[in-house]
């Protein structure tokens, strides 16, 4: 049974952050037009969004040392983490204008003050992580972080890290207050309810199965409605794919040119989650240390102070895992079916430059309990098995494609694909992702609509002050913003480090 919907002015695929993040904009910019979105699953932010499904770290590049490297000459590069740091700052402004202007409400229950450190042992880490230091403390987006190789000061800092710690190597870590725990989930369902208060027709349990252009130029998406299993065509001028893991299915759907020999590799993740309040309450920051030889970055092992229905967790990992799926809940034939004629070389490429990345893999699904256990006690020596359980987090679906450096370069980052005439745009990719949804959205409305980018440049910057500029090079702008957030989302004058641990919340996943 078929039904034909009237046609809208732009479709959003997912019900995502990053759908959620276009959607508010595009509302705020062209309150008068028609938005519909579909998601197959029965609320918003529950595949890669979701609170449980990835570390919710606000990616400031404070604490990622993959975002920093080591060039040959012993310097160390920045670049990548003044970029990253700029993006995370266009969503607090974001943020900030949603609280100021009433589209959202209680910050708290989405974003909370929190130290972001970095951990390293061994001389040539320590020695890295002090350039790194120095380096970083020479740009203002990263004033106020301190470094410490003092067992002594790092005791104060990290109490649960150094207890029982053996002294026989050297060890250093970074520390800046300026960070944050981001409930991504939370975000995204205020930012639907808010949506929703706007009349956006938001359409759960809707599964879109496929994309096609019509004689007209319109876009028509066929859409199959879960509960009634009956089939709807609806037609848009621009739809965008923010599907998560699902989001390489339907831009081949489309056929458009740019979405050909690009193909996807899922990895999924695993982490520990204390269920003894007495070790949560004994550590307070994001600490992250360094990824092992071979492993991706998206696996960099990190000790994570969370906050989840107002309730203080603390969680540890990600150790990688291996699924076919594309989405958690995906399908087992993803990865096959994802391979086409088009991207079946990229594929086979990829395969053999990342043999390195399948043993590492394959290591890590047969770790036994015991063995994360091992890699815990890096950070906590005294960690004991009764008080830790597992948690199947979110599925990543690495980009591959053909770049100048070869065919199957497997990408780790966020990436836009849109038709040439900017009336289709998916988003593929992991980390950072989430927390540089506003700047990666508004680089997508500057490419999908730059005959209305001047018209609404205006709005925009008021919006996002710092739209178009460097933070970096405008010292004052800085301070202004970082005033104006830090007070409206409630970042300022607060501790958490006695909320007491919760033992029950990690069941929900």
């Amino acid at each position: 049974m078929s039904n034909i919907q009237t046609k809208a002015d732009v479709i959003l695929i997912g019900a995502g952050i990053m759908s959620a993040t276009l959607g508010s904009l595009l509302e705020e910019l062209a309150p008068d037009w028609e938005i519909k979105v579909f998601e197959r699953l029965a609320n918003a932010g529950e595949e890669s969004s979701n609170e449980w499904n990835n570390a919710g770290t606000g990616h400031a590049a404070l604490c990622e040392l993959n975002y920093t490297n080591e060039k040959a000459d012993g310097s160390v590069d920045i670049s990548k983490a003044i970029k990253i740091n700029e993006q995370f700052q266009e969503s607090m402004q974001f943020w900030s204008y949603l609280v100021n202007n009433n589209r959202i409400r209680n910050p708290q229950n989405f974003i909370m003050p929190l130290p972001h450190m970095s951990f390293v042992q061994g001389n040539q880490n320590v020695s890295f992580l002090k350039k790194r230091f120095e380096a970083m403390l020479t740009n203002p987006l990263f004033q106020g972080m301190e470094f410490s190789d003092d067992p002594g000061k790092l005791m104060e800092w990290i109490p649960l890290i150094m207890q029982d710690r053996a002294t026989n190597e050297p060890i250093a870590a970074t520390r800046i207050d300026s960070g944050t725990d981001v409930n991504f989930g939370a975000l995204t369902r205020m930012l639907f309810d808010h949506l929703e208060s706007k009349n956006v027709n938001i359409n759960y349990k809707h599964r879109v199965v496929d994309i096609y252009r019509t004689s007209d130029g319109l876009w028509e998406v066929k859409v199959r409605n879960v509960d009634s299993d009956t089939v709807e065509r609806h037609t848009a001028k621009f739809v965008f794919i923010g599907s998560g893991g699902g989001s390489l299915y339907l831009l081949q759907k489309s056929g458009i040119h740019e979405g050909k020999y690009i193909g996807g590799f899922p990895v999924s993740g695993i982490f520990m989650v204390c269920n003894n309040p007495e070790v949560v309450v004994a550590h307070h920051a994001k600490v992250y240390g360094k990824a092992k030889v071979g492993a991706p970055p998206m696996s960099v092992p990190h000790l994570d102070t969370r906050f989840i229905d107002n309730k203080k967790l603390l969680l540890f990992g990600p150790f990688a895992g291996f699924s076919p799926k594309f989405l958690k809940t995906g399908s087992m034939f993803d990865l096959v079916t994802s391979v086409k004629s088009d991207n079946l070389v990229t594929m086979l490429s990829a395969g053999a430059k990342n043999i390195p990345l399948t043993k590492y893999l394959i290591k890590q699904v047969r770790l036994s309990k015991e063995q994360r256990l091992e890699e815990l006690r890096e950070f906590i020596p005294n960690a004991k098995s009764e008080d830790w359980d597992l948690v199947v987090a979110g599925q990543r679906v690495q980009v591959i494609k053909d770049t100048e450096e070869g065919r199957g370069m497997l990408q780790f980052g966020t990436e836009v694909i849109s038709a040439s005439d900017g009336s289709i745009a998916a988003l593929l990719g992991a980390s950072p992702g989430a927390s540089t949804a506003v700047s990666v959205m508004l680089e997508l409305i500057k490419k999908c609509f730059p005959q209305r980018i001047n018209e609404w440049e205006p709005k925009i910057k008021e919006m996002i002050p710092s739209y178009g500029l460097s933070l970096t090079e405008n010292l004052e702008l800085l301070h202004e913003i970082h005033t104006s957030t830090v007070q409206t989302l409630g970042l300022v004058g607060k501790d958490h480090s006695n909320l007491k641990g919760n033992t029950n919340t990690f069941q929900k996943a």
